[in-house]
Protein backbone atom coordinates (compact mmCIF):
# COMPACT_ATOMS: atom_id res chain seq x y z
CA UNK A 1 0.00 0.00 0.00
CA UNK A 2 2.66 2.36 0.97
CA UNK A 3 4.36 1.68 -2.36
CA UNK A 4 1.30 2.86 -4.41
CA UNK A 5 1.32 5.86 -1.72
CA UNK A 6 4.97 6.60 -3.22
CA UNK A 7 3.55 6.22 -6.90
CA UNK A 8 1.14 8.47 -6.13
CA UNK A 9 3.35 11.49 -4.00
CA UNK A 10 6.39 11.24 -6.52
CA UNK A 11 5.06 13.96 -9.09
CA UNK A 12 4.47 15.92 -5.21
CA UNK A 13 7.90 15.26 -3.92
CA UNK A 14 9.46 15.72 -7.72
CA UNK A 15 7.94 19.42 -7.25
CA UNK A 16 9.93 20.09 -4.36
CA UNK A 17 13.91 21.42 -4.44
CA UNK A 18 15.64 17.79 -3.97
CA UNK A 19 16.86 18.38 -0.42
CA UNK A 20 13.34 19.24 0.68
CA UNK A 21 12.37 15.77 -0.85
CA UNK A 22 15.05 14.20 1.03
CA UNK A 23 14.46 15.25 4.28
CA UNK A 24 10.73 14.55 4.20
CA UNK A 25 11.71 11.26 3.02
CA UNK A 26 13.78 10.97 6.10
CA UNK A 27 11.18 12.49 8.46
CA UNK A 28 8.99 9.45 7.04
CA UNK A 29 11.12 7.07 7.66
CA UNK A 30 12.03 8.29 11.39
CA UNK A 31 8.10 8.12 11.74
CA UNK A 32 7.80 4.56 10.55
CA UNK A 33 5.89 4.98 7.60
CA UNK A 34 7.34 2.52 5.32
CA UNK A 35 6.95 -0.73 3.74
CA UNK A 36 7.86 -4.02 4.73
CA UNK A 37 8.65 -7.15 3.11
CA UNK A 38 5.89 -9.40 2.85
CA UNK A 39 7.19 -12.71 3.00
CA UNK A 40 10.84 -13.46 4.17
CA UNK A 41 14.09 -13.25 1.13
CA UNK A 42 14.24 -16.40 -1.11
CA UNK A 43 17.25 -18.02 1.26
CA UNK A 44 19.00 -18.46 -1.99
CA UNK A 45 20.02 -14.42 -2.12
CA UNK A 46 21.69 -14.71 1.11
CA UNK A 47 25.17 -13.88 1.05
CA UNK A 48 28.54 -14.46 3.63
CA UNK A 49 30.54 -11.85 3.53
CA UNK A 50 33.62 -10.95 5.85
CA UNK A 51 32.06 -13.40 8.48
CA UNK A 52 28.33 -11.60 8.04
CA UNK A 53 25.77 -13.16 6.70
CA UNK A 54 23.16 -10.74 4.76
CA UNK A 55 19.66 -11.64 4.16
CA UNK A 56 20.09 -10.50 0.70
CA UNK A 57 22.96 -8.38 -1.35
CA UNK A 58 21.18 -5.20 -1.70
CA UNK A 59 22.04 -2.05 0.17
CA UNK A 60 21.07 1.31 0.73
CA UNK A 61 24.02 3.48 -0.25
CA UNK A 62 25.75 6.11 1.36
CA UNK A 63 24.82 9.33 1.21
CA UNK A 64 21.07 8.65 2.16
CA UNK A 65 21.53 8.71 5.18
CA UNK A 66 24.51 10.35 6.40
CA UNK A 67 23.80 11.12 10.01
CA UNK A 68 22.54 7.41 10.68
CA UNK A 69 18.98 8.52 11.33
CA UNK A 70 17.61 5.72 9.83
CA UNK A 71 19.34 2.52 9.63
CA UNK A 72 16.59 0.63 11.36
CA UNK A 73 14.18 1.54 9.17
CA UNK A 74 15.78 0.59 6.22
CA UNK A 75 16.90 -2.72 7.48
CA UNK A 76 13.13 -2.89 8.30
CA UNK A 77 12.05 -2.36 4.62
CA UNK A 78 14.28 -5.19 3.40
CA UNK A 79 17.04 -3.81 2.42
CA UNK A 80 20.32 -6.65 3.23
CA UNK A 81 22.50 -4.16 4.58
CA UNK A 82 22.88 -0.13 5.18
CA UNK A 83 25.87 2.33 4.28
CA UNK A 84 25.52 5.55 6.76
CA UNK A 85 27.80 8.69 5.78
CA UNK A 86 29.56 10.09 4.89
CA UNK A 87 30.79 11.29 8.00
CA UNK A 88 33.52 13.58 8.90
CA UNK A 89 35.17 14.56 12.32
CA UNK A 90 33.59 17.75 12.74
CA UNK A 91 30.27 19.37 11.55
CA UNK A 92 30.46 20.66 8.21
CA UNK A 93 27.54 22.60 5.98
CA UNK A 94 28.91 20.94 2.33
CA UNK A 95 29.02 23.42 -0.64
CA UNK A 96 26.33 26.32 -0.96
CA UNK A 97 22.74 25.22 -2.36
CA UNK A 98 21.32 24.15 -4.89
CA UNK A 99 23.48 21.74 -5.00
CA UNK A 100 21.04 18.39 -6.45
CA UNK A 101 19.94 18.45 -9.95
CA UNK A 102 17.45 15.75 -11.54
CA UNK A 103 17.67 14.65 -14.25
CA UNK A 104 14.16 13.07 -15.34
CA UNK A 105 14.50 12.00 -19.20
CA UNK A 106 17.68 10.57 -18.03
CA UNK A 107 16.79 8.65 -14.81
CA UNK A 108 19.68 10.57 -13.31
CA UNK A 109 21.43 13.16 -10.85
CA UNK A 110 23.67 15.52 -10.03
CA UNK A 111 25.38 16.42 -7.06
CA UNK A 112 27.77 18.23 -5.78
CA UNK A 113 27.10 18.06 -1.93
CA UNK A 114 30.27 18.26 -0.37
CA UNK A 115 30.04 15.61 2.76
CA UNK A 116 26.88 17.51 4.36
CA UNK A 117 27.21 16.14 7.57
CA UNK A 118 26.44 17.06 11.48
CA UNK A 119 29.92 15.00 12.18
CA UNK A 120 31.54 12.28 14.20
CA UNK A 121 29.89 12.77 17.72
CA UNK A 122 26.29 12.87 16.30
CA UNK A 123 26.36 9.80 14.08
CA UNK A 124 27.95 7.97 16.83
CA UNK A 125 25.45 8.76 19.61
CA UNK A 126 22.74 7.65 17.29
CA UNK A 127 24.56 5.04 16.25
CA UNK A 128 24.98 3.58 20.42
CA UNK A 129 20.74 4.43 20.69
CA UNK A 130 20.22 2.26 17.57
CA UNK A 131 22.46 -0.71 19.13
CA UNK A 132 20.90 -0.10 22.53
CA UNK A 133 17.28 -0.34 20.96
CA UNK A 134 18.25 -3.57 19.51
CA UNK A 135 19.50 -2.76 15.95
CA UNK A 136 20.09 -6.01 14.51
CA UNK A 137 21.76 -6.56 10.93
CA UNK A 138 24.61 -5.10 8.40
CA UNK A 139 24.85 -1.36 8.71
CA UNK A 140 28.31 0.31 7.71
CA UNK A 141 29.72 3.50 7.92
CA UNK A 142 31.33 5.31 5.45
CA UNK A 143 33.82 7.92 6.86
CA UNK A 144 35.81 10.74 5.21
CA UNK A 145 37.83 13.84 5.64
CA UNK A 146 37.04 17.88 6.54
CA UNK A 147 37.19 19.85 3.33
CA UNK A 148 39.24 21.95 5.59
CA UNK A 149 41.60 19.40 7.33
CA UNK A 150 45.10 20.31 7.92
CA UNK A 151 45.94 16.23 7.74
CA UNK A 152 42.94 14.36 5.81
CA UNK A 153 44.84 11.18 6.77
CA UNK A 154 44.21 11.37 10.32
CA UNK A 155 40.41 12.55 9.52
CA UNK A 156 39.93 8.75 8.25
CA UNK A 157 42.01 7.13 11.09
CA UNK A 158 39.90 9.39 13.35
CA UNK A 159 36.76 8.05 11.86
CA UNK A 160 37.86 4.43 12.37
CA UNK A 161 38.82 4.98 15.95
CA UNK A 162 35.08 6.94 16.29
CA UNK A 163 32.85 4.16 15.03
CA UNK A 164 34.66 0.94 15.30
CA UNK A 165 32.76 -0.50 17.35
CA UNK A 166 29.44 0.44 16.30
CA UNK A 167 30.03 -0.68 12.77
CA UNK A 168 29.77 -3.75 10.80
CA UNK A 169 32.43 -2.44 8.37
CA UNK A 170 34.23 0.30 7.76
CA UNK A 171 33.84 2.22 4.25
CA UNK A 172 36.97 5.05 3.47
CA UNK A 173 35.31 7.20 0.87
CA UNK A 174 37.99 8.51 -1.36
CA UNK A 175 36.31 9.07 -4.21
CA UNK A 176 34.05 11.76 -3.89
CA UNK A 177 34.29 14.53 -6.89
CA UNK A 178 32.75 17.25 -4.65
CA UNK A 179 35.68 17.04 -2.03
CA UNK A 180 38.46 19.16 -3.71
CA UNK A 181 41.97 17.53 -3.62
CA UNK A 182 40.10 14.02 -1.97
CA UNK A 183 40.30 12.26 -5.23
CA UNK A 184 44.11 12.75 -4.95
CA UNK A 185 44.09 9.81 -2.52
CA UNK A 186 43.27 7.36 -4.85
CA UNK A 187 46.80 7.40 -6.23
CA UNK A 188 49.29 4.57 -5.06
CA UNK A 189 51.47 6.56 -3.22
CA UNK A 190 48.96 8.43 -1.22
CA UNK A 191 46.90 5.53 -0.98
CA UNK A 192 49.71 3.74 0.44
CA UNK A 193 49.74 6.04 3.12
CA UNK A 194 46.73 6.36 4.19
CA UNK A 195 45.88 2.80 4.66
CA UNK A 196 49.23 2.13 6.30
CA UNK A 197 47.48 4.46 9.34
CA UNK A 198 44.24 3.25 8.90
CA UNK A 199 45.39 -0.15 9.62
CA UNK A 200 47.94 0.36 12.26
CA UNK A 201 44.91 1.79 13.90
CA UNK A 202 42.67 -1.07 13.18
CA UNK A 203 45.66 -3.84 14.46
CA UNK A 204 46.06 -1.17 17.26
CA UNK A 205 42.42 -1.64 18.35
CA UNK A 206 42.26 -5.46 17.48
CA UNK A 207 45.09 -6.09 20.12
CA UNK A 208 43.08 -4.26 22.77
CA UNK A 209 40.51 -6.74 22.80
CA UNK A 210 38.08 -5.79 19.86
CA UNK A 211 36.53 -7.59 17.00
CA UNK A 212 38.09 -7.78 13.55
CA UNK A 213 36.17 -5.10 11.55
CA UNK A 214 36.09 -5.08 7.64
CA UNK A 215 37.23 -2.23 5.80
CA UNK A 216 36.41 -1.17 2.56
CA UNK A 217 37.67 0.75 -0.36
CA UNK A 218 35.41 3.35 -2.48
CA UNK A 219 36.73 4.11 -5.61
CA UNK A 220 35.73 6.76 -8.40
CA UNK A 221 34.57 5.52 -11.57
CA UNK A 222 37.17 7.63 -13.29
CA UNK A 223 40.41 5.92 -12.79
CA UNK A 224 41.63 5.51 -16.49
CA UNK A 225 42.25 1.52 -16.97
CA UNK A 226 46.17 2.14 -17.01
CA UNK A 227 45.87 3.26 -13.17
CA UNK A 228 43.43 1.02 -12.10
CA UNK A 229 46.11 -1.74 -11.97
CA UNK A 230 48.58 -0.84 -9.68
CA UNK A 231 45.71 0.93 -7.58
CA UNK A 232 43.94 -2.42 -6.73
CA UNK A 233 47.82 -3.09 -6.44
CA UNK A 234 48.47 -1.31 -3.33
CA UNK A 235 44.81 -2.23 -2.04
CA UNK A 236 45.32 -6.14 -2.30
CA UNK A 237 48.91 -5.55 -0.65
CA UNK A 238 47.52 -4.28 2.21
CA UNK A 239 44.60 -7.02 2.56
CA UNK A 240 42.02 -4.88 2.34
CA UNK A 241 38.73 -6.86 2.93
CA UNK A 242 36.20 -5.17 0.47
CA UNK A 243 36.45 -2.99 -2.73
CA UNK A 244 32.78 -0.90 -3.55
CA UNK A 245 32.83 0.36 -7.45
CA UNK A 246 32.14 2.91 -7.61
CA UNK A 247 31.25 6.32 -6.29
CA UNK A 248 29.67 8.99 -8.75
CA UNK A 249 31.12 10.16 -11.99
CA UNK A 250 32.24 13.56 -13.96
CA UNK A 251 31.52 11.98 -16.91
CA UNK A 252 28.43 13.14 -18.97
CA UNK A 253 28.46 10.81 -21.99
CA UNK A 254 24.87 10.37 -23.67
CA UNK A 255 22.87 12.54 -21.36
CA UNK A 256 19.85 14.28 -23.06
CA UNK A 257 18.98 16.62 -21.02
CA UNK A 258 22.28 19.22 -21.70
CA UNK A 259 21.35 22.28 -20.02
CA UNK A 260 21.50 19.93 -16.38
CA UNK A 261 24.56 18.04 -17.38
CA UNK A 262 26.39 21.31 -17.32
CA UNK A 263 26.42 21.27 -13.48
CA UNK A 264 29.24 20.36 -11.62
CA UNK A 265 29.30 18.03 -9.42
CA UNK A 266 29.06 13.75 -9.68
CA UNK A 267 26.52 12.13 -11.86
CA UNK A 268 24.34 9.08 -10.42
CA UNK A 269 21.86 6.61 -12.02
CA UNK A 270 21.31 4.47 -15.08
CA UNK A 271 23.86 6.64 -17.41
CA UNK A 272 26.60 5.06 -15.01
CA UNK A 273 25.55 1.54 -15.48
CA UNK A 274 27.79 0.74 -18.46
CA UNK A 275 30.63 2.66 -16.62
CA UNK A 276 30.94 1.05 -13.11
CA UNK A 277 29.87 -2.19 -14.14
CA UNK A 278 32.89 -1.92 -16.29
CA UNK A 279 35.20 -1.44 -13.71
CA UNK A 280 33.59 -3.59 -11.03
CA UNK A 281 34.25 -6.66 -13.72
CA UNK A 282 37.94 -5.36 -13.91
CA UNK A 283 38.60 -5.19 -10.21
CA UNK A 284 36.89 -8.29 -9.95
CA UNK A 285 39.50 -9.68 -13.12
CA UNK A 286 42.51 -7.99 -11.15
CA UNK A 287 41.91 -9.13 -7.89
CA UNK A 288 40.95 -12.92 -9.13
CA UNK A 289 37.70 -12.87 -7.52
CA UNK A 290 39.54 -12.93 -3.98
CA UNK A 291 38.21 -9.49 -2.49
CA UNK A 292 34.64 -9.27 -1.94
CA UNK A 293 32.91 -6.03 -4.12
CA UNK A 294 30.08 -3.74 -3.42
CA UNK A 295 28.32 -3.17 -6.94
CA UNK A 296 27.00 0.29 -7.07
CA UNK A 297 25.88 2.79 -9.90
CA UNK A 298 22.50 2.23 -12.25
CA UNK A 299 21.01 -0.47 -10.02
CA UNK A 300 17.29 0.58 -11.27
CA UNK A 301 15.86 -2.76 -12.34
CA UNK A 302 16.63 -6.93 -11.55
CA UNK A 303 18.82 -6.86 -14.93
CA UNK A 304 21.03 -4.06 -13.67
CA UNK A 305 21.12 -6.07 -10.38
CA UNK A 306 21.99 -9.41 -12.27
CA UNK A 307 24.56 -7.57 -14.73
CA UNK A 308 26.59 -6.14 -11.55
CA UNK A 309 26.68 -9.69 -9.81
CA UNK A 310 27.44 -11.32 -12.78
CA UNK A 311 30.71 -8.61 -13.52
CA UNK A 312 31.47 -10.24 -9.72
CA UNK A 313 29.69 -8.00 -7.08
CA UNK A 314 28.76 -10.03 -3.70
CA UNK A 315 26.65 -7.07 -2.29
CA UNK A 316 25.14 -4.43 -4.39
CA UNK A 317 23.71 -0.94 -3.23
CA UNK A 318 21.76 1.56 -4.37
CA UNK A 319 20.01 5.11 -4.38
CA UNK A 320 19.30 6.79 -7.28
CA UNK A 321 17.00 4.12 -8.79
CA UNK A 322 14.88 4.75 -5.88
CA UNK A 323 14.15 8.03 -6.29
CA UNK A 324 12.85 7.21 -9.53
CA UNK A 325 11.37 3.73 -8.96
CA UNK A 326 10.48 3.98 -5.16
CA UNK A 327 10.36 1.33 -2.64
CA UNK A 328 8.75 -1.18 -4.66
CA UNK A 329 11.95 -1.28 -6.34
CA UNK A 330 13.26 -3.48 -3.54
CA UNK A 331 11.05 -6.71 -4.07
CA UNK A 332 10.94 -6.11 -8.13
CA UNK A 333 14.90 -6.78 -7.59
CA UNK A 334 14.62 -9.83 -5.52
CA UNK A 335 11.64 -11.62 -7.44
CA UNK A 336 14.11 -11.30 -10.37
CA UNK A 337 17.00 -12.37 -8.78
CA UNK A 338 14.99 -15.43 -7.33
CA UNK A 339 14.06 -15.93 -11.22
CA UNK A 340 17.20 -15.47 -12.30
CA UNK A 341 18.08 -18.66 -10.35
CA UNK A 342 15.48 -20.65 -11.21
CA UNK A 343 16.30 -19.92 -15.37
CA UNK A 344 19.78 -20.91 -14.84
CA UNK A 345 19.34 -23.68 -12.54
CA UNK A 346 21.87 -22.36 -9.65
CA UNK A 347 21.45 -22.97 -6.47
CA UNK A 348 22.88 -19.14 -5.01
CA UNK A 349 23.42 -16.27 -6.18
CA UNK A 350 26.56 -16.53 -4.51
CA UNK A 351 27.13 -18.87 -7.50
CA UNK A 352 26.74 -16.27 -9.76
CA UNK A 353 29.26 -13.88 -9.11
CA UNK A 354 31.71 -13.22 -11.80
CA UNK A 355 30.10 -15.45 -14.11
CA UNK A 356 30.82 -12.87 -16.71
CA UNK A 357 33.29 -10.39 -15.82
CA UNK A 358 35.97 -11.35 -18.38
CA UNK A 359 33.17 -10.45 -20.90
CA UNK A 360 31.85 -7.28 -19.01
CA UNK A 361 35.61 -6.26 -18.31
CA UNK A 362 36.35 -6.10 -21.87
CA UNK A 363 33.19 -4.16 -22.53
CA UNK A 364 30.78 -6.34 -23.41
Amino acid sequence: MLSAAYDFARPLLFCLDPEQAHELTLRTLEAGLHPRPAAPDDARLRMQVWGLTLPNPLGLAAGFDKDARVPDRLLAMGFGHAEVGTVTPLAQAGNPRPRIFRLLRDRAMINRLGFNNAGHAAALARLIRHRSAGLAGVVGVNIGANRDAADRVADYAAGVNAFYDVASYLAINVSSPNTPGLRDLQAPAALDELLARILTVRAALIAAGSPHRPVVVKLAPDIAEADLEPIVSVLTRHGVDGIAVSNTTLARDGLTEAAIAKEVGGLSGRPLLQRSTVMLARVHVLTQGRVPLIGIGGIDSGAAAIAKIEAGASLLQLYTGLVYEGPALLSRIKRDLSAYLDREQLGSLSAAVGRRAAAWAEGR
